[in-house]
């Protein structure tokens, strides 16, 4: 029997890292209902259930293109789960062999999602923080095990926090895709900061297009080295976000002013997203909209301001903890 001829097969994808991007926007009027309006791009809604998937295909396919990496060869990075879950996605689909390098303060589910797309994580013991919360010298204890790797391998290392691809994809994506979805009206950009690439990137691009846009890092209470606050509370509940330094990649012209959003408010509107906007998204995402609603309630922008942010990753990405969610037998 010959098989069912498939009709709109311009609809139908090549392979997953066609679905990276392009991801909706979705107003957040059940959560926030003025002054000004909240939308929120859905970035968890990328194969990888995160925002890294774009910048793990830009730098994947630029250092393919640079003969950095050729076809077939073995890649490392060092990751807190999200990056590694999006190269997981790209690497799959390209036929490279990921080893990944994660602290275990790191929510075990993103090991399992790296692991079910082929690729090794190899979780680091922390140094100093604790599951749930990790610092930046536990960062750097899954960093040296990754050197250590790439040494005795040779494999190709990502090195996200200082690609410049990284940056290029917000810039050359998420943007564009903001700019086009609000056709044209975004008064404020908001976002937490890992490596950078999302908030410099995408800020960059919007700036560019409309000079008067204000944009705001989001740094959790206490460890806010971008606003130039020594660190008083390096454990924090923003995995892969906050690392209590200022990364190689952030570039401060493209910055009007920070926010600081406390671990009870990041849970809190992460709640609201679920129980509100039916969106379960993680930690970070929580912060943004805590951000966002602190901006518009400020005053400091006009009373029909559209603000935008990220909901950057799926909350099946996390251990929930006893307050946050009351299960029933």
């Amino acid at each position: 029997m010959s098989p069912p001829v498939l009709q709109h097969h311009d609809e139908i994808k090549s392979s997953a890292l066609e679905l990276i991007g392009n991801t909706p926007i979705v107003a957040l009027d059940r959560l926030y209902t003025g002054p000004g309006r909240i939308l929120a791009k859905c970035e968890f809604m990328n194969p990888g259930a995160s925002i890294k998937c774009r910048s793990s295909l830009y730098m994947i396919q630029k250092a393919l293109d640079e003969k950095l990496l050729k076809p077939g060869e073995p890649v490392l990075e060092v990751t807190s789960g999200n990056q590694g879950c999006g190269l997981a996605v790209v690497c799959a689909v390209l036929q490279h062999p990921l080893t990944l390098t994660m602290s275990k303060g790191n929510s075990a589910q993103r090991a399992v999602h790296m692991a079910a797309l082929g690729a090794k994580c190899i979780r680091v013991p922390q140094v100093e923080g604790t599951y749930g919360n990790v610092t930046l010298a536990d960062v750097k204890a899954a960093e040296a095990e990754g050197l250590r790797i790439v040494e005795k391998t040779g494999a190709y290392y990502v090195n996200q926090f200082n690609n410049e691809a990284n940056t290029l994809a917000h810039y050359e994506t998420t943007g564009p895709e903001i700019w086009r979805q609000t056709g044209g009206r975004v008064d404020a950009f908001v976002a937490t900061v890992g490596t950078a690439g999302t908030f410099t990137g995408t800020s960059k691009y919007l700036k560019e297009k409309n000079p008067e846009l204000k944009a705001y890092v989001v740094e959790p209470q206490g460890s806010e080295p971008i606003k130039q606050l020594p660190i008083t509370k390096p454990l924090h509940v923003l995995q892969g976000s906050g690392y209590g330094c200022i990364p190689n990649l952030f570039n401060y012209s493209t910055m009007n002013d920070t926010i600081s959003v406390t671990d009870e408010e990041s849970k809190h509107y992460k709640k609201l997203l679920g129980t509100k906007e039916g969106l379960y998204v993680g930690y970070t995402s929580g912060a943004n909209v805590a951000a966002a609603v602190k901006l518009l309630e400020s005053g400091t922008l006009p009373d029909d301001a559209w603000v935008v942010t990220t909901l950057n990753d799926s909350g099946l990405k996390y251990s929930p903890t006893p307050d946050e969610i009351e299960l029933s037998d």
